[in-house]
């Protein structure tokens, strides 16, 4: 409730008694689709982008970078002990959980990156906002 009452104040506060159970209507419409793109827009990066992540991981891993293995878990000295090169099924089905998992975080928090984004260029435009008199709001 703190993150929605002070935005539905703002946005119907300054409107005449009998204006707001229209606007209100029509704020909580854009409310409720705002976040439904939002939430599709999260979704489609995390679930288009993980495999990516997941095929840049599993190739470092197959060519031996031990800071990857250090990134999913592996522990260095079992990765700088293995040649470079593809991996052996008991060796990949050791580690596709851990790719997938380390895959998974790396595409969240790209989808955390791009809510921070729309955030700071929200927020950019709130000096630019123009202030509306209350006359203005009763004529329309």
């Amino acid at each position: 409730m703190f993150c929605l009452l002070p935005p539905t104040r703002l946005a119907l506060g300054q409107l005449p008694e009998e204006r707001v159970p229209d606007a209100s209507g029509l704020f909580n419409l854009m409310r409720n689709l705002g976040g439904a793109i939002g939430l599709a827009l999260i979704d489609t990066v995390i679930y288009s982008r993980s495999p990516v992540h997941g095929t840049t991981i599993a190739a470092r891993l197959q060519a031996g970078d031990v800071e990857t293995a250090r990134f999913i878990g592996v522990p260095p000295e079992l990765m700088a002990a293995r040649p470079p090169g593809t991996l052996d099924a008991q060796a990949q089905a050791l580690l596709q959980p851990l790719v997938e998992k380390a895959a998974l975080v790396q595409s969240i928090n790209e989808a955390w990156a791009l809510v921070a984004v729309l955030t700071i260029a929200a927020l950019a435009f709130v000096p630019i906002a123009r202030k509306v008199a209350v006359g203005d709001l009763v004529r329309a």
